[in-house]
């Protein structure tokens, strides 16, 4: 398959960038963190998503959605990469709409999914335990209680976890830490009794949450896909917020580049644009080389997730791993390249830097997905 978009999704592109330039620009970014906005995110820009059908991008039309595929929902994610949009798309349209529509009964995806892609409903992936993502690793316990479990233990960076009414909730239901057999993953109301959550807004202001569990009671009813046997399900769902996470680095990183371009041709030294500089032409012609694989990569990642789902790990972790490497040299060189203006708060440059740093360690590093490549690489 070619790697280039076809003419509905660069329509799709087209009217994001027209549409997210628009109605959120970084000052949008600025405002909500200047004022300490208790979401974190403008619900009525969340409510234009959803009338445009973003919220439904994954899922499947007869539960209301448009039932298109990875690659669309990447192309949303690069632009809001491109202006640092906050919004629960992530967390509520890609990750939980995935996981349900994947491994939900049909009630489940009847219930949920329809409120999904009405903007009723804001769901949370809760999965990481420590500071490292290493869903592998998780202890938090789901001990059989009758015809339901007690859920114990804490999560850490639940992104848009402090908004959420739905979590979705990897739980160790046999077997110890390590084992990916005997996860389970949970549909769990955010309100019930014994969770406590905190907002923990991350350095990029965007936002995410810890929350602690304490005997919550979670009916048999509401497991999500097959008791035991959740780790399949949760690596599907993973790769697929992994690649949207690159594409959203792409986006971030290719505007960094855009923007230090244009101050290359306007800022002068000794009577000439610094652009004329050789040193700083080679940077930038590598940069943009590299920034260009890397946009090859991920696009290849969301195409083998439509074309070929069970299979596109080893392809995610390269995406994953390029992008952030991509975009952190993206993001470095734009700082250095604009001297010391690009360490001010009032110049744009240092968001991106911060918001590429949250998306470097959201669901693995380079190092992580270096790793998890050889080991798939070993068999």
């Amino acid at each position: 398959m070619a790697l280039v978009l076809n003419d509905e999704q660069t329509m799709l592109r087209d009217n994001a960038r027209g549409f997210l330039g628009k109605n959120a620009p970084i000052a949008h970014l600025r405002a909500l963190r200047d004022k300490r906005d208790a979401d974190g995110f403008s619900r009525a820009l969340w409510k234009d998503f959803v009338e445009m059908g973003w919220a439904g991008i994954l899922v499947p039309q007869e539960y209301g959605g448009l039932g298109l595929g990875h690659v669309e929902a990447g192309v949303v994610m690069e632009e809001l990469g491109r202006t640092l949009t906050p919004s629960p798309f992530l967390s509520t349209a890609v990750l939980a709409a995935t996981a349900i529509a994947r491994a939900g009964t049909d009630q489940q995806k009847k219930n949920y999914l329809s409120q999904i892609v009405a903007g009723d409903l804001i769901a949370a992936l809760a999965v990481d335990e420590t500071a490292k993502h290493n869903p592998e690793k998780t202890a938090m316990t789901a001990a059989r209680a009758g015809n339901s479990f007690k859920l114990g233990g804490a999560k850490t960076f639940v992104i848009d976890g402090h908004v959420a009414n739905l979590l979705i909730v990897i739980a160790r239901s046999a077997g110890k830490p390590g084992d990916t057999n005997g996860l389970t993953l949970f549909l769990v109301d955010a309100s019930a009794r014994g969770i406590r959550a905190e907002r923990t807004p991350t350095v990029d202001t965007h936002n995410a949450a810890r929350f602690t569990f304490e005997d919550v009671n979670v009916s048999a009813d509401n497991v999500l896909g097959r008791i035991d046997a959740g780790w399949d399900v949760l690596a599907g769902v993973l790769n697929v917020g992994r690649a949207a996470v690159a594409a959203e680095m792409v986006g971030a990183g290719e505007e960094a580049f855009s923007r230090t371009v244009a101050y290359l041709r306007e800022r002068k030294q000794f009577g000439r644009p610094i652009g004329e500089f050789q040193a700083l032409q080679h940077r930038a012609a590598h940069l943009y080389c590299e920034l260009e694989v890397t946009r090859s990569a991920v696009l290849k990642a969301l195409q083998t997730l439509d074309d070929s789902f069970d299979r596109a790990g080893a392809i995610v972790s390269v995406a994953k791993a390029r992008a952030g490497l991509s975009a952190t040299l993206a993001v470095n060189e734009a700082v250095q390249m604009h001297g010391g203006i690009g360490m001010t708060d009032e110049f744009d440059i240092g968001l991106f830097m911060k918001r590429v740093r949250v998306g470097q360690e959201l669901f693995g590093d380079a190092n992580f997905h270096a790793d998890r490549l050889a080991r798939l690489n070993r068999y």
